[in-house]
């Protein structure tokens, strides 16, 4: 596995640390829909494909739905604009620049 691979691939440990963090009352819910049923704490707001991290910073809990429309579909904008606001609320030093993989610096948080 290649070191951008590995610093886009999400760690199953942080899977569970997004899903926490994403959760009402202990429920793992979707940030958009709020629905607790087919969620996962995996959504790359700054796709892999751009060289998004697998960090918690840049993991979203979504439901499929919501996942799908975020990766697939015209309203993508609204929906990375979304998960951009609410990281924002939780990590009031949150910075996109921060979560790119970039072979030359590495990468900040692991």
């Amino acid at each position: 596995m290649n070191k951008r691979t590995k610093a886009t691939s999400i760690p199953q440990a942080v899977k569970q640390e997004v899903e926490k963090r994403d959760s009402i009352d202990g429920v793992p819910c979707c940030i958009f829909c709020k629905t607790p049923y087919g969620v996962r704490g995996e959504a790359h707001v700054i796709s892999r494909a751009q060289s998004g991290l697998g960090v918690e910073r840049n993991l979203v809990t979504v439901c499929r739905k919501c996942h799908s429309a975020m990766d697939n579909s015209q309203l993508r904008p609204l929906y990375v604009e979304r998960a951009k606001e609410y990281l924002k609320s939780i990590y009031s030093d949150w910075n996109e620049e921060d979560l790119v993989y970039n072979k030359w610096k590495g990468f900040k948080y692991q």
